[in-house]
């Protein structure tokens, strides 16, 4: 068996130190061909050029000067 990181012990201790925030009510998520149309106007439809020109979906971090 393989070794462990860290005695067990403290294992969910971050989770129990953090405050419980109350969940807040949001509007109802749009689903299916609604999402679609919402997720395609974002992406294609009303962007901006930035900077680097064509915009990446998940971009690396570039070394800027």
């Amino acid at each position: 068996m393989g070794k462990v990181h860290g005695s067990l012990a403290r294992a969910g201790k971050v989770k129990s130190q953090t405050p419980k925030v109350a969940k807040q009510e949001k509007k109802k998520a749009k689903t299916g061909r609604a999402k679609k149309r919402q997720v395609y106007n974002r992406r294609f439809v009303n962007v901006t050029t930035t900077m680097g020109g064509k915009r990446r979906m998940n971009p690396a971090p570039t070394a800027g000067p």
